[in-house]
């Protein structure tokens, strides 16, 4: 659908994907139910971090959503690293709570890889903890990282294959850029990990068919960077010089030279939370005996 040298794109959005997820979610929950195991999820929040709070209650949200329990513990700022450790302790032995999550960023004080390396494995729904962290490197998990399962759902929802397909990644944090690069190269895809230190970054994303934008600078990738017809997938949640929020995308520019491309806000976003919804109902299965 190539006209005048852009492309008609195709704008990804996470809402209609969600709303089939939560759907098959709820029915997942409710068949555990008739079983007699209840899904619970336990949202720990420290401190008054705005753009935290509004992440926790989107999350119980979802919860309440689909039918998992929810029970949030908000603890002070100025919590000590003792006191979080011995509530996160209290809720790995707690049979009720399939699923725990530390909402971060925490305040500096605390010590966040103490934190999530004393979440029980089978209770660490962010897929954050070294043992599931490993998982996903020799392809034998139960969990994946929200943010990049969720963009694997919205590429599978579009009919895009990583298979045989060049893949950049910009971006090697432990949250998003290397797990996407591992679920990337799980699908068979040609993955280039790109970083502060990468030379002829431009040259690189050009030659992706798919390309993962996770940097944390807005309007960071412009249309001399793009493949013309690439699937765009913009992870980024920037303020632009206006105040408005946007991704790392430079959307405007981008999207006329793209074949695919998620906005910002309402691509990636919402299918962060639907991903840790069902990561919540496997660990609820996985504690229960049930199988996959």
């Amino acid at each position: 659908m190539q006209r005048k040298g852009t492309y008609m794109s195709t704008i990804l959005k996470g809402a209609p994907v969600v709303a089939a997820m939560n759907e098959a979610n709820a029915a997942r929950c409710a068949a555990l139910r008739e079983k007699g195991v209840v899904p619970g999820l336990a949202v720990i929040i420290v401190g008054d971090d705005p753009a935290s709070r509004v992440y926790v209650n989107n999350k119980k949200k979802a919860c309440a959503e689909v039918g998992i329990r929810s029970e949030e513990f908000a603890l002070p700022a100025d919590t000590t690293q003792l006191q979080l450790m011995a509530l996160v302790h209290q809720l790995n032995e707690r049979k009720d709570i399939s699923g725990i999550l530390c909402q971060l960023p925490l305040p500096k004080h605390l010590e966040e890889k103490q934190v999530v390396e004393a979440i029980a494995p089978e209770k660490d729904v962010d897929a954050f903890h070294p043992s599931n962290v490993g998982r996903i490197m020799i392809g034998d998990y139960h969990f994946l990282p929200c943010t990049p399962a969720g963009v694997m759902e919205l590429l599978h929802s579009a009919g895009i294959s990583p298979e045989g397909k060049e893949c950049a990644v910009i971006g090697r944090s432990n949250i998003v850029g290397k797990p996407m690069a591992m679920l990337l190269l799980h699908e068979n895809g040609t993955v280039t990990v790109c970083h502060s230190r990468t030379k002829n970054l431009q040259q690189i994303c050009r030659r992706a068919d798919i390309l993962v934008a996770a940097v944390g600078k807005a309007k960071f990738v412009t249309a001399d960077m793009v493949k013309p017809g690439a699937a765009v997938i913009d992870v980024g949640m920037n303020r632009d010089e206006a105040g408005k929020l946007c991704g790392d995308v430079d959307f405007e520019a981008v999207e006329p030279v793209a074949g695919y491309i998620t906005p910002v806000p309402g691509g990636v976003g919402p299918m962060t939370i639907a991903m840790l919804m069902q990561n919540t109902l496997m660990a609820a299965k996985l504690q229960n005996g049930l199988s996959n």
